[in-house]
């Protein structure tokens, strides 16, 4: 059996439902803060294997599908300019924004290309030197480290025909919202096993301190999620709220200290707008102020542009858990991965794109 096969036994997944059976005595509200691990439980069904008391809240852990309409605005603004050669990561070129997507604006003659990297990005810039290349850094914690890095490169080359449009956000701030909401439902998280790689989870212990709840750092194959459940909700049923790290053969408590050093070298954190969620106090990344020759925001001044989310899509209501996507009225029928009202049916990591993928119900 080889490493992947082992974290997809069936043997192995057969035990854990048993043992999670087993231990289940009431019902528990527990979310994942990870678009792979909603990926992973919807594909593989596993939620469909638990108790019926356990309740899976589908999280805002997509990055495609948090980053708001402004940005898409803001992109699109950018993209349309003169002598201009837009880079972003593919998932983003179909994300709706108020008239038009990154895609639709690629088939209209705009140059915008689809790169793996930032560093991809600064290689373009410097074989376009007539260009202005503009890269668009999303996500979490996890990708936020190689934008620093293309951000620094750039600053010690002086490589003036390269900007960032940078909307990178947090996870430790966005899981404060959620429990402080009046609307919270959350007993217990499955923590994101990439953001703590770059991040470690020290920044979740006064989390589950402060609002009694147990966290279980997890990783993404589905004997991964079945374990980090299987904790998490061991924990609930003996009062604990600690924090475990499941994914220990790739989280330590530290992290990646070299990462973060240039994160914080690179990027101040900022108050951030969410898709669906609104603005949370210091949940964002944002260029330093040496940086501003490099921030395409200012460069292309569309700091101010900040148009209305859409009433239509609820996916708000489903980054919030307050909704499963099937519970939407234009799920499957107006709103599909081929003509999404929202972020998250577009991204691979979406809930609402891996409901229509894998369960219409």
């Amino acid at each position: 059996m080889n490493y992947l096969e082992a974290f997809r036994d069936p043997a192995l997944a057969k035990k854990l439902t048993a043992a999670i059976k087993e231990i289940t005595t009431q019902p528990w509200n527990i979310m994942e803060v990870c678009g792979g691990q909603t990926h992973s439980i919807i594909k593989y069904g596993i939620d469909q294997l638990l108790p019926e008391q356990i309740n899976l809240i589908h999280g805002p852990g997509c990055p495609v599908c948090v980053t708001p309409l402004a940005y898409i605005d803001k992109a699109l603004t950018i993209a349309t300019q003169p002598e201009v050669i837009f880079c972003s990561f593919g998932d983003m070129l179909r994300v709706p924004g108020s008239h038009v997507d990154l895609l639709g604006l690629k088939a209209q003659g705009a140059d915008i290309r689809i790169v793996y990297s930032p560093l991809d990005a600064l290689q373009i810039a410097k074989q376009n030197p007539q260009k202005k290349v503009v890269f668009f850094g999303v996500g979490f914690e996890t990708t936020a480290p190689t934008t620093a890095l293309a951000a620094y490169q750039a600053k010690q080359q002086q490589l003036t025909n390269f900007s960032l449009l940078i909307c990178h956000v947090r996870v430790p701030p966005v899981m404060h919202a959620l429990l402080n909401s009046p609307d919270n439902q959350v007993q217990g998280f499955l923590g994101a096993g990439h953001v703590c790689s770059i991040m470690g989870y020290h920044e979740y212990l006064p989390i589950a301190a402060q609002y009694k709840i147990p966290i279980v750092v997890t990783g993404f194959e589905p004997i991964d999620v079945l374990h980090g459940l299987y904790l998490c909700i061991k924990q609930l049923e003996e009062g604990r709220n600690e924090v475990e790290n499941e994914y220990s053969r790739i989280v330590k408590q530290a992290g990646n200290v070299t990462a973060q050093q240039l994160l914080q070298q690179v990027f101040d954190v900022v108050d951030r707008s969410w898709r669906g969620l609104g603005e949370i106090s210091e949940s964002g990344l944002a260029l330093k102020a040496e940086f501003d020759p490099w921030n395409a925001e200012r460069l292309f001044a569309v700091e101010e542009i900040n148009p209305e989310e859409p009433t239509e899509c609820r996916s708000g209501e489903v980054l919030m858990g307050l909704i499963k996507p099937a519970q939407c009225a234009e799920f499957g029928t107006r709103c599909t991965p081929e003509h999404p009202l929202g972020a998250t049916m577009v991204s691979s990591e979406g809930a609402c794109a891996a409901y229509y993928r894998y369960r219409r119900s």
